[in-house]
């Protein structure tokens, strides 16, 4: 996998923090209200570690699964057409971050069905006092229907296989880390900050010239 696609990721995660804190910044903000700071980072530490590592799971089947189907097409082919399917995503994150499309949340409501059966066993770690709670809590969060997380790991299909698709994912969640862990010592500041127009201008504008990119060099190749 070249080491761009990796940084790649890791950006996209970062910019798609705008969207981070509102999809998951409730729940961070529930998981550290009323603890004191020295109880706060270590739970904030293990729900994040919990939530990279489903992501990073998540990559390595689709990476699987993108490398079976990529067996039943001419190797060129499939590699350009998995790549050009990345880059729309890539595209429709964007204009979703920015606030211009909503189509993205729509495919959000495709993981509704398995979301309804993990749920209720997050209820059932709350309220989060230990380290251990705050992983499994995180791991189950990790499945939380988001429309950031299905575009990378659309892009996972075209990684070449289960390391690759899960080394993708895990650029993709420590992208994400430092909104988050932001989200559980400043949420009211950072929250003010990510909803002002420009902000999320500017994160759907990158992302959508990212994935342009990856359509232009895909159609290259």
């Amino acid at each position: 996998m070249p080491e761009m696609d990796l940084i790649g990721a890791f950006f996209v995660g970062l910019l798609g923090g705008v969207h981070c804190v509102g999809m998951c910044g409730g729940i961070v903000g529930a998981l550290s209200f009323g603890l004191p700071s020295q109880r706060q980072w270590p739970l904030l530490l293990s729900y994040n570690a919990g939530r990279i590592v489903s992501y990073t799971a998540a990559g390595a089947l689709m990476g699987v699964l993108g490398f079976y189907f990529s067996g039943l097409l001419p190797v060129q082919h499939a590699q350009r057409l998995l790549q050009v399917f990345a880059g729309v995503f890539m595209i429709l994150l964007g204009l979703y971050l920015g606030g211009w499309s909503s189509l993205l949340s729509r495919i959000e409501r495709i993981g509704g069905g398995l979301w309804r059966r993990i749920e209720p066993l997050g209820r059932g770690l709350l309220p989060v006092r230990s380290v251990r709670q705050a992983l499994l809590l995180g791991l189950l969060w990790g499945w939380l229907p988001c429309g950031l997380v299905y575009s990378a790991l659309v892009w996972t299909v075209g990684a070449g296989g289960a390391i690759h698709g899960g080394a993708l994912m895990l650029a993709f969640g420590l992208g994400t880390l430092p909104n988050l862990l932001l989200m559980g010592v400043a949420a009211a500041q950072l929250q003010r900050w990510v909803r002002r127009p420009a902000v999320r201008a500017a994160a759907g504008a990158l992302v959508v010239a990212f994935g342009i990119v990856q359509i232009y060099l895909a159609l290259r190749a």
